[in-house]
């Protein structure tokens, strides 16, 4: 059995979808909610739905779970309840790994490249780096603070599971994610943009040193992200915590451009101010390197930009059922 928490999430329903492809026995945790959170799971019902407040419970219970996918968190890069995150990104993490070491059962868990803050301190995925980084949000530093218990946890000798990995997942597109409200993907709000016929916007740069839409970011597509995690499935040998992006930043008039082309539409940029809300917290810069990944044995590649793009676009957003 495979536990998925976020399971009815973004990339908790690409994977889950891909599970049961492979004839997984699954398990989602995950509120469905009234945003039609239910349709990212209904061409692959799970075989049980447990809301996160009944998980302790079903844990308890001792279930025959072979590895935890643990996507669950509150993921708003604007999230301003701390109670509410710490519990939620941090306790439950640490309640899932205790689980996980006491029952021998193997997690793998999102972190994320929030954590690296501005990017001042390098994008280095070596554990013991972790004290140098300075996260910009509350969403950055509670998965932060988990990953240095772990670390802690690491060099104290405490009990841990037998694989344990933490993915630090850089800006992830595709379907699935249109219950997210504000924090969609970028590619899906330039693409709404220019199905109304208006030009894609972008942000004007807030460094002197980087011109209008050259903000570059590492976006990966989300089947690559799943991709992944099917790895460390098949790889229990596999542990650490690990950068996941495709290893090249590509600028934001990058992306407009390609969704212009995947959408048949004139490539053209209309420049806007950037919220007095993301000022501060905002990433001009994320590039994920890939190399420990790779020495782990990872040799799947990665989806150029512009081909995730048309996917997304024509196989997806452009069509009557845009759910994977």
């Amino acid at each position: 059995m495979i536990l998925v928490t976020g399971g009815a999430g973004f990339i908790g329903s690409n994977l889950h979808s891909a599970l049961v492809r492979r004839g997984q026995d699954t398990v989602v945790v995950d509120r469905l909610g009234s945003r039609g959170k239910w349709r990212n799971l209904a061409a692959h019902p799970p075989g049980r739905l447990i809301p996160p407040e009944d998980l302790s419970h079903f844990l308890d219970g001792h279930p025959p779970v072979e590895l935890v996918f643990h996507l669950g968190a509150i993921s708003e890069t604007t999230a301003a309840d701390g109670d509410h995150v710490w519990a939620t990104n941090v306790e439950l993490s640490m309640r899932l790994w205790q689980w996980c070491a006491a029952r021998g059962v193997r997690l793998v868990y999102a972190s994320s490249a929030a954590t690296y803050g501005d990017g001042a301190r390098g994008f280095a995925d070596d554990i013991a780096g972790l004290a140098a980084l300075r996260p910009l949000n509350l969403y950055g530093w509670s998965k932060h603070a988990f990953d240095l218990q772990v670390s802690r946890m690491l060099a104290a000798g405490r009990p841990r599971p037998p694989q344990w990995v933490g993915l630090k997942f850089f800006n992830v597109y595709g379907p699935n994610e249109y219950h997210k409200g504000s924090m969609v993907s970028v590619v899906k709000v330039k693409h709404d943009e220019v199905a109304a016929g208006h030009p894609p916007r972008l942000f004007r740069s807030a460094r002197a040193d980087m011109a209008d839409g050259e903000q570059r970011r590492d976006f990966i597509w989300v089947g690559d992200v799943v991709d992944v995690l099917l790895w460390l499935l098949d790889s229990p040998e596999v542990n650490g915590l690990f950068n996941l992006g495709t290893g090249q930043a590509r600028s934001y008039r990058d992306l407009a451009r390609a969704v212009c082309s995947a959408a048949g539409a004139a490539d053209r940029v209309e420049f806007i101010d950037m919220p007095q809300a993301l000022r501060g917290q905002y990433q001009s810069f994320t590039e994920a390197p890939t190399g420990r990944l790779r020495a782990a044995g990872y040799s799947g590649q990665f989806m150029p930009l512009e081909e995730g793009v048309r996917r997304y676009v024509q196989d997806f957003l452009a069509t009557p059922n845009p759910y994977l």
